[in-house]
């Protein structure tokens, strides 16, 4: 992938579907790679439910009280064991995720180097936020690029990040492969 440009056209062509539509997804939560959950509001305001998944790490990418929202943190959580981090995002084109990309890439692999890390990456549905961060990881600590990693959580999930997002990720994608080729 390396070498050029790829368009958020192109990442929309990955994710849509043959008809070219979009479907949302058909669980709760699926682990979209190994200990790596992403998911919608519904189990993680269900502390048991978190515990039989054995959940050790929560990013909510949708911190925050409104509709658009997930109305849970760190104190939500306390005396569970299980990590939080909160990301207040909003689901628009214009929100700047990826400035949290770093952030929730080291969260998730930080979970990940534990013996029994699982992380649960969740917005409000689990259709653009949380997939979002998920994808970031994977390029970063991974070494994917953008579409590798795209195809790999869309392949156990169904998602659709807004354009803003997948745009964020394309500049993410020539970022990391800049400093990839910087390292050489």
């Amino acid at each position: 992938m390396s070498g050029y440009e790829v368009s958020v056209q192109a990442l929309n062509d990955l994710l849509a579907e043959e008809d070219g539509g979009y479907c949302f997804p058909s669980e709760h939560f699926n682990e979209v790679f190994p200990k790596i959950y992403v998911g919608d509001a519904v189990i993680v305001q269900n502390v048991m439910r978190l515990r039989r998944l054995r959940i050790t790490h929560i990013i909510n990418a949708a911190e925050g009280n409104s509709f658009m929202h997930v109305n849970t943190n760190a104190a939500y959580y306390s005396g569970t064991g299980i990590a939080y981090l909160g990301i207040k995002a909003d689901d628009t084109q214009h929100f700047d995720l990826s400035v949290y990309f770093e952030e929730a890439s080291d969260f998730i692999s930080q979970a990940l180097s534990q013996k029994d890390g699982r992380v649960f990456v969740h917005c409000r549905e689990g259709y653009s936020r949380s997939p979002t961060l998920v994808v970031a990881y994977l390029m970063r600590h991974q070494k994917m690029d953008v579409k590798t990693a795209l195809t790999t959580v869309r392949q156990k999930r169904e998602i659709g990040p807004n354009d803003g997002f997948l745009k964020q990720l394309c500049q993410y994608n020539e970022k990391l492969d800049r400093e990839r080729k910087d390292k050489k």
